[in-house]
């Protein structure tokens, strides 16, 4: 969990860079919009890894899935403690309890 903490960190100091010298400050000033829709793509380039790809393509993808995610997450000020936090609250339920008590 370090790696995706120490990735957390350097999104949030990158994220008021120079966006001609921050790809993290770059898709920053597009908006929110652009950072959902990168996300999506990379999601997308999982599946199809998943699905096509080898096994050290589905782990760039991966990388890559992660990556946009904690940069969404930044720009929405949800933080990675937040997200493991739910995580560990839906521990020990089952996924089909979980998800039928989303819908109520």
């Amino acid at each position: 969990m370090d790696t995706l903490q120490r990735l957390e960190s350097t999104i949030a100091a990158r994220r008021s860079a120079d966006p001609a010298s921050s790809y993290v400050a770059k898709l920053h000033a597009k908006g929110l919009g652009k950072i959902a829709q990168k996300l999506g793509e990379e999601a997308t380039e999982a599946v199809i890894a998943a699905l096509t790809g080898s096994a050290e393509e589905l782990t760039g993808e991966a990388a890559d899935v992660l990556f946009h995610l904690l940069v969404l997450l930044n720009a929405r000020g949800v933080s990675l403690a937040d997200v493991l936090g739910e995580l560990d609250r839906r521990e020990g339920v089952s996924g089909l309890e979980e998800k039928a008590s989303r819908s109520e």
